[in-house]
């Protein structure tokens, strides 16, 4: 199982799990509350997920913890790059939040950003094992394309022209953050 709410995150999983042959369900599914990430670190915060899911369940489950940084803003949003996008009732407008990422960066000359994407891998006996992939690129704004979700319009990767956002998803799936994670996974976890 997958311990996400994030339907984007979701599709990702899917995908690089199809080749595989499995299927995965998600905490959202399922009817799971979100845990509290109340960790400073990308680690820490997929290992709450992971074990909340893993206990809820009984199952083995996977959990992603990522986000979006920027070097003008000390690696800002980083670990809280969802609650950058948090609105009052509770949705997220990330429009909104790259406005301010771009507001606040712009002053600097540094355009270095990163994503980064820690997955844990939770067990029933709650031992759990970790897997970090990070692409390097840089922050561009106005924000491009309509493919991904989150801070992905406005990431150009190192060497690319094109954002995540205008990437088609095989394009983006090659190369992200979260597959370079998944990719240690499967060397470690999966057959084949």
């Amino acid at each position: 199982m997958l311990a996400t709410h994030n339907a984007g995150k979701l599709r990702e999983v899917q995908a690089l799990l199809a080749p595989y042959g499995l299927d995965v369900v998600s905490a959202g599914e399922l009817g799971l509350p979100e845990p509290a990430e109340t960790e400073e670190t990308f680690l820490g915060n997929a290992t709450i997920k992971a074990l909340a899911a893993t206990r809820a369940t009984g199952l083995p489950a996977l959990a992603d913890d990522s986000g979006f940084s920027l070097a003008a803003l000390n690696g800002a949003p980083g670990v809280r790059t969802a609650d950058w996008a948090m609105q009052p009732d509770g949705s997220r407008d990330y429009a909104r939040a790259m406005a301010r990422v771009a507001e606040l960066a712009a002053p600097h000359a540094d355009r270095r950003a990163w994503f980064i994407s820690v997955l844990v891998l939770a067990w029933p006996d709650s031992h759990t094992e970790s897997f970090e992939g990070r692409v390097e690129g840089h922050w561009t704004f106005p924000p491009r394309g309509d493919q991904g979700f989150g801070y992905d319009p406005m990431f150009l990767p190192e060497g690319g022209a094109r954002t995540f956002g205008e990437l088609p998803p095989e394009a983006k799936k090659a190369l992200s953050h979260r597959a370079r994670a998944f990719a240690l996974l499967a060397a470690a976890c999966l057959p084949g």
